[in-house]
């Protein structure tokens, strides 16, 4: 019974006869033996039938819980269908719901009034742990503080790491940091699962987090730990703080920054322009904003271009305006791009002022890329890039149809959440979404692969290089500045080949490097079967 009951065991209908004498299985299953296959086929037969994603997320929820093995099988051949429903956009509404939805815990819950034991909680993780998604709930996509309800986006993260890059179910551990929350809603919610009380703050804080970082590196020697969803104050004080003496990354910064510069090196190749005569704008300036205009700059002054240039072709905007240098109580990470310029109060006057070639929106202001902010960019530019980045899909800038059709068809666009192609003026468009998808999977396989000490920039520009580089000429002729994502193990395998060299190149693996590396890194990625 209790093999049934394990979800990395269990194979449900699926254990054949001779293991059901062998296992004392005989009797506590239906007669008759159903192949992986006929399983798989069930499971969609049965989701495709259900009305809502909230619904269909529940389902496979349930199946996660109780055949880890069978879950993989169907997100891996199905991966265009099933990703939305169990990461962006979806989860975000059962984030919202989680409380109601409730079915099963999975994960760590580590709480603020567990300080003091934060290691004996760790150390009740059955399995050798060796990557934390790690979330305190407090900017939960563009949804705001969901408190413990976040649990969901560590476990649909980890999740997409299994599926996308094979790394093995048993090493991924999903942890929520309770700390509690600042949403009313939540906290008068008889359903909400979390501490009933206000954010810890200030120094309480960062000493739970920190113990938390201590207890998880001793119990997991080498672990990998990426934070995710914090809100701006804590992201970057707490990557600046942990970057350069443990291996962790922050994928709201530095993934999405990967995914946005290939989308950008993929866009460069039909409009026929260099990255270092762009000029990005930005709706937003938090952990997106300025973790992709960061790479970009990087990325430009590879390409020659002096810091100063650089900075001067990324500007941002935020809920005050323009960002300029003469604006006061301006945050540590905004200083950076805040350039010499009279203050501009709107994004439209901004872009009329401006003349960018590339406007980015992370902001998730849904629908701020309006059909005068689109029709604009298409009078300055011949081929303007437009990457509406934040998600869920209510918090899209614009959608691929407006885009498209507010500049005539000559768009290069990417979107945060997914859409259908678009059929305009005779030509079929296939938007991609720019997912960090694309990007953290491989990051996390090389780590792991490599046992790299520190996840470094110069990875995160290897992963954007890669994954631009596997961007089709037949990908590119349909709009698409992205892979199609049912080659994602493929991406995912080079791009943790990319990592893995900067690693081994760097003198941060552990270990000689292999004489295949991309056959090492194969042998890795973990294929859900029987």
């Amino acid at each position: 019974m209790a093999l049934l009951r394990d979800p990395l065991l269990n194979k449900g209908t699926a254990f054949t006869e001779q293991e059901r004498d062998s296992l004392g299985l005989r009797g506590l299953l239906p007669a008759h033996v159903l192949s992986m296959e006929a399983q798989a086929e069930r499971v969609l037969t049965n989701l495709r039938s259900l009305p809502d994603d909230l619904q269909k997320y529940i389902v496979l929820n349930a199946l996660h819980d109780r055949n880890e093995t069978l879950f993989f099988r169907v997100v891996c051949d199905n991966i265009d269908e099933i990703q939305p429903l169990i990461y962006t956009p979806t989860v975000g509404l059962a984030c919202q719901r989680f409380g109601h939805i409730f079915q099963r815990p999975r994960g760590l819950f580590i709480g603020a009034n567990d300080r003091g034991k934060i290691a004996e909680l760790v150390g009740n993780w059955p399995y050798p742990a060796k990557l934390i998604v790690v979330t305190d709930g407090e900017r939960i996509l563009g949804l705001g503080d969901l408190g413990a309800n976040g649990m969901g986006i560590p476990v649909g993260k980890l999740s997409l790491y299994s599926a996308c890059a094979g790394i093995r179910p048993e090493y991924c551990l999903p942890v929520t940091l309770d700390v509690g929350t600042n949403n009313e809603t939540l906290l008068n919610d008889p359903y909400y699962i979390g501490l009933r009380q206000k954010r810890l703050s200030g120094n309480a804080y960062d000493e739970f987090v920190d113990e938390f970082i201590t207890a998880a590196r001793k119990v997991f020697p080498g672990v990998l730990i990426q934070f995710e969803d914090f809100a701006n104050h804590s992201a970057f004080r707490l990557l600046h703080k942990y970057r350069d003496k443990i291996c962790t990354f922050n994928d709201d910064i530095q993934g999405t920054a990967a995914v946005a510069l290939a989308g950008l090196f993929s866009a460069l190749r039909v409009s026929g322009g260099r990255l270092i005569d762009q000029k990005l704008l930005f709706l937003g300036a938090g952990e997106a904003a300025t973790g992709i205009a960061d790479l970009v700059v990087s990325a430009m002054m590879a390409q020659g271009a002096s810091e100063a240039d650089a900075l001067r072709r990324n500007w941002l905007v935020d809920s005050r305006g323009l960002v300029v240098k003469d604006r006061a109580g301006l945050t540590q990470h905004k200083l950076r791009y805040a350039h010499d310029h009279a203050p501009i109060g709107d994004f439209l006057t901004a872009i009329e002022t401006l003349k960018p070639t590339v406007i980015i929106g992370v902001a998730a202001v849904g629908g701020a890329f309006t059909p005068e902010v689109l029709k604009a960019m298409g009078r300055i530019n011949q081929r303007p890039i437009v990457f509406a980045l934040s998600n869920p899909t209510s918090k899209a800038e614009c959608s691929a149809e407006e885009a498209y059709r507010h500049t005539e068809g000559r768009a290069l666009f990417a979107c945060g959440s997914p859409y259908d192609p678009v059929e305009f003026d005779g030509k079929t468009f296939v938007p991609r979404q720019g997912n960090n998808s694309y990007i953290f999977p491989g990051i996390g396989l090389g780590a792991i692969a490599s046992g790299t000490r520190l996840v470094t920039d110069e990875m995160f520009m290897a992963a954007a290089h890669t994954l631009a580089h596997l961007v089709s000429e037949s990908d590119i002729k349909q709009g698409s500045l992205f892979p199609a994502l049912a080659r994602i193990r493929e991406v995912s395998a080079h791009i943790a080949a990319a990592v893995a060299e900067v690693a081994y190149k760097r003198g941060l693996a552990t270990g000689q490097p292999p004489k295949d590396l991309n056959a090492y890194i194969q042998s890795q990625m973990y294929d859900p079967h029987y």
